[in-house]
């Protein structure tokens, strides 16, 4: 793999990367994923490693810490911020640029792939602005797209979730369970399949695809040594030392435009 030919910034430069509420975040993210993966593969497999309620208790108490990581704590990370650039406009503009998949992002994974097969340098995927004292991307143009079906994956579990949980499950009269059930016996009938059928697979889909996506984002985008700054950052420091340009480029103060996907 050929490394980029980034020239070493003067000096050393360290920022911070995650928050302690990111890292923060991130472990009850990963937690909560392991444990509702073995329970509910316990649950749906019949593994005899601990009983069925054991692994049924510790199912539900793993689900709420995983819901509140995803759907209360990775929003208030992304869209918070302090000093002046804070209006709404700049957030947005923050999380288009940060999190979702662009035109500087294909090129970035076209330059990875033509990397692999030895043509060109290995494109940098963390961009930092110097000038404004911010990231314009942390992550992997190849996280970019595994967040979408990940946000699918997690809406898609715990909809279903909520009628293995309970057929009649119904917070302060509002049938939701039966609604959901209905939704999936219409589509379930438009393929001659059962309503309840339909959702077990539905959720052991979402499971398997968290499977999946750990062995790429571990095993594949991140499984190399120059890579392991960024475990130490997320899991302890939240710090990162821009000095060091394996996958950095620098916006420098002396630029004078914008750039996001060069380098």
């Amino acid at each position: 793999m050929v490394r980029s030919a980034e020239s070493p910034a003067s000096g050393r430069k360290v920022v911070e990367r995650y928050t302690w509420l990111e890292r923060g975040t991130h472990l009850v993210h990963l937690i909560a994923m392991f444990v509702l993966l073995i329970t509910g593969f316990k649950i749906y497999a019949g593994w005899d490693f601990m009983s069925f309620e054991a692994a049924r208790a510790l199912h539900m108490i793993a689900v709420p810490f995983f819901l509140v990581a995803n759907w209360l704590l990775v929003p208030y990370n992304i869209f918070s911020c302090k000093g002046e650039k804070c209006s709404l406009r700049h957030r947005i503009g923050h999380f288009k640029e940060s999190y979702m998949f662009g035109k500087a992002d294909a090129e970035r994974l076209l330059g990875t792939i033509k990397n692999f097969f030895g043509k060109g340098r290995y494109p940098a995927y963390t961009i930092y602005d110097e000038r404004e004292e911010h990231y314009v991307t942390k992550l992997h143009p190849g996280m970019k797209i595994l967040l979408i079906f990940e946000s699918m994956a997690i809406f898609l579990v715990a909809v279903t979730g909520i009628v293995l949980y309970s057929l009649t499950w119904a917070p302060f009269g509002i049938p939701i369970s039966e609604w959901i059930l209905s939704i999936a016996w219409y589509f379930a009938s438009l393929i001659n399949e059962n309503g309840l059928g339909l959702i077990r697979f539905l959720h052991l889909l979402a499971a398997y695809w968290f499977v999946l996506e750990l062995i790429i984002h571990v095993g594949i985008l991140e499984f190399d040594p120059d890579a392991w700054k960024y475990h130490k950052a997320i899991f302890w420091s939240g710090k990162e030392d821009l000095s060091d340009r394996h996958f950095v480029k620098v916006i420098e103060e002396g630029e004078q435009k914008r750039v996001t996907g060069e380098n």
